[in-house]
């Protein structure tokens, strides 16, 4: 009778839908991947602090956070409808549009109003101008923007660039082959100088910038192809909102943010974190902000420094219908 009496309540608790529910996400969640820019570094660290606080699931969503490579891999998985959302640089992927190998791509948030890619040394190292890098090898991710803006950069800044080695890595080895010497710099982001320093041993690093040859070019954004916008946009503003929420929250307490981090993924650093967090924040406006004349601006000097032909719009490359306007 006990035993029949234990089936009854169980059987009550599914339908009123009791139990661990709390703890899961809400039926009838939309369900969505995620990927990150590049691995579980402090830049990602906003999509991780939205799902611990729950912002997600308020906006009735249920995300899977998946790790990402770089700009040209992300964009083949969002083509491909093996997930609905990346955080993506937004000048690689338009030079990337221009070469018609993204022409479904569509930006609806921006996370970096400037290009963070840079040239990082470490000191002592001889390199201290752009022209030091002849000669050299270079490391960088694969399939990356630092590559694909590489000959602007090079030609604006009076490099040769056939006189550069390029050697590609996977995301997370880039600082060990700089400390080993198997690289004598990285072209990678100016957020990751304090990661670059601690696996160097403390070394200090030399940061050269593109954006001083190359302004007014976007860093990451939030993307979708297409058919993701066109068909659920609803979905698409709830994702904004809740990602952007975690956004405000991780540069309002970048060291809780990388305690959440390194609490998804054991593996994070949490100093590195804290420092690309830190090193972020001032090129970062957490309304998501995509400005039309600056969208228009950057892909002037895309085409003005021949990374793409001419013929991309900001209405080919962003969807202001969905894109926050200040």
């Amino acid at each position: 009778m006990k035993r029949i009496l234990a089936i009854f309540l169980s059987i009550i608790l599914l339908i009123t839908g009791c139990g661990d529910s709390e703890d899961s996400p809400e039926a009838g969640a939309d369900k969505v991947t995620y990927l990150t820019a590049f691995g579980a570094v402090g830049r990602d660290a906003f999509a991780w602090v939205a799902r611990e606080k729950g912002y997600f699931r308020d906006a009735g969503l249920d995300v899977t956070i998946q790790l990402g490579a770089a700009t040209g891999e992300n964009i083949k998985v969002l083509s491909a409808g093996q997930a609905q959302f990346a955080n993506l640089d937004m000048t690689g992927a338009w030079i990337l549009a221009g070469k018609g190998q993204a022409p479904d791509i569509r930006a609806f948030a921006a996370v970096h109003q400037q290009t963070l890619v840079s040239i990082i040394a470490l000191e002592g190292s001889g390199i201290t101008t752009p022209k030091d890098l002849e000669g050299r090898k270079l490391g960088a991710a694969t399939g990356s923007v630092n590559q694909l803006l590489f000959p602007a950069y090079a030609k604006l800044a009076g490099i040769d660039a056939g006189k550069v080695e390029w050697v590609n890595a996977p995301p997370a080895q880039l600082p060990s082959l700089l400390a080993s010497g198997r690289v004598d710099a990285l072209s990678t982001f100016l957020i990751g100088a304090r990661g670059i320093e601690k696996a160097a041993g403390g070394k200090k690093t030399v940061v050269l910038p593109y954006s001083e040859f190359l302004p007014g070019l976007f860093g990451n954004g939030l993307m979708a192809s297409s058919r993701v916008t066109t068909a659920d946009p609803d979905m698409v503003r709830r994702f904004r909102d809740a990602a952007l929420k975690g956004l405000q929250y991780t540069l309002d307490h970048p060291d809780e943010a990388a305690q959440i981090l390194k609490k998804a993924q054991p593996t994070a650093d949490v100093t590195a974190a804290v420092g690309e967090i830190t090193l972020m924040t001032p090129a970062v406006k957490p309304s998501g902000v995509i400005d039309k004349t600056k969208v228009a601006d950057a892909l002037a000097t895309l085409e003005g420094n021949g990374l793409i032909p001419p013929g991309l719009t900001p209405e080919s490359v962003v969807d202001f219908s969905l894109a926050p306007t200040a």
